[in-house]
């Protein structure tokens, strides 16, 4: 496993991070959870990454329960904040900032979290009581470091005019992948000018990219395209965008890897990352996944492998 700054925070995660979205506490059980847990811990990542909306609070208390044995300083914990929690607690205000990371750091039963995030940007509450409420929450200790989800462009730039006196964030969590290139184009240029380093979700296009759709065949059983999360995946079940990412496949084979492992392993060579978020429902997966942290691959593949889905990514 290999290790990069987290921005200019100082401090360091792993190039694979476990995610909990859809899983822990909420799809997987706690046995499988801690499954995937102790699988990614033993080859090396130290990231997990959740959020006090996944599952209503249930991923953030299975964490808890399933890190309570481990050293506090042996993992990088991050979590996020703005989805609804109840009707009248969301968003990103003052009082539900307040309200939320403590909220967290109960269910996590830690002092703290290494970085807390902005699921969201919040329309309905200015920015600058936003980031001063963040701010506390760095100066109280309760966060190491502050980052952002899906925020546009004219809206980082925003926060960060607002820095000094407020703290900065140091990270950005886009959807990018090779299916999905939206990023490139202004957010991740902003972002490297500014000591802010990207954590993607999304690395395999919801699984396409690891090829286990195939073009005109039913989704295996059991597959998140079997599931009441299709939804989310539609766009990506086109059949051109199926036949182009089988194309990959002879490409991973001359890589000596595996599809989800070229994926990812194109985005570590990307300008600006940081971290590749996962998600496991099984520890085999997740050994799969950060065996493509260290990969050397050649460039010129990873670029004929972009080359290859230019004309069905979707962004």
């Amino acid at each position: 496993m290999q290790y990069r700054d987290l921005g200019d925070s100082g401090i360091r995660v792993s190039e694979i991070c476990l995610g909990s979205w859809l899983t822990y506490g909420v799809g997987v059980d706690d046995s499988a959870g801690r499954a995937c847990l102790d699988a990614a811990f033993d080859v090396g990542i130290d990231f997990i990454d959740t959020a006090n909306v996944y599952g209503r609070g249930a991923a953030e208390e299975f964490l808890g329960r399933a890190l309570a044995g481990r050293k506090r300083d042996s993992y990088v914990l991050a979590t996020k904040v703005f989805f609804p929690m109840s009707d009248r607690n969301k968003g990103l205000s003052r009082a539900q900032i307040a309200k939320q990371i403590d909220a967290s750091l109960t269910r996590l039963q830690t002092d703290y979290v290494d970085l807390y995030q902005c699921h969201r940007y919040d329309p309905d509450t200015p920015l600058e009581e936003t980031m001063e409420a963040l701010s506390d929450v760095v100066r109280s200790g309760k966060a190491r470091a502050i980052g952002f989800s899906e925020w546009a462009p004219e809206q980082i730039e925003a926060a960060l005019a607002l820095c000094p006196p407020n703290v900065k964030f140091v990270s950005s969590q886009p959807q990018y992948s090779l299916l999905y290139r939206r990023p490139e184009a202004k957010v991740i240029p902003v972002s490297m000018g500014h000591g802010i380093g990207q954590i993607v979700w999304s690395p395999l296009a919801m699984g396409v990219l690891s090829g286990k759709y195939l073009p005109g065949t039913p989704p295996p059983d059991g597959s998140r395209a079997t599931s009441e999360d299709q939804h989310f995946m539609e766009r990506y079940l086109a059949e051109d965008v199926l036949e182009a990412v089988q194309q990959l496949r002879p490409l991973a084979g001359e890589a000596g890897c595996s599809m989800a492992q070229l994926a990812i392993a194109w985005l570590l060579a990307q300008p600006g990352m940081t971290s590749v978020i996962v998600g496991a429902s099984r520890p085999e997966q997740v050994r799969d996944n950060a065996a493509a942290s260290g990969l050397d691959i050649d460039p010129a593949l990873l670029n004929k492998a972009a080359a290859i889905l230019e004309g069905v990514r979707l962004s």
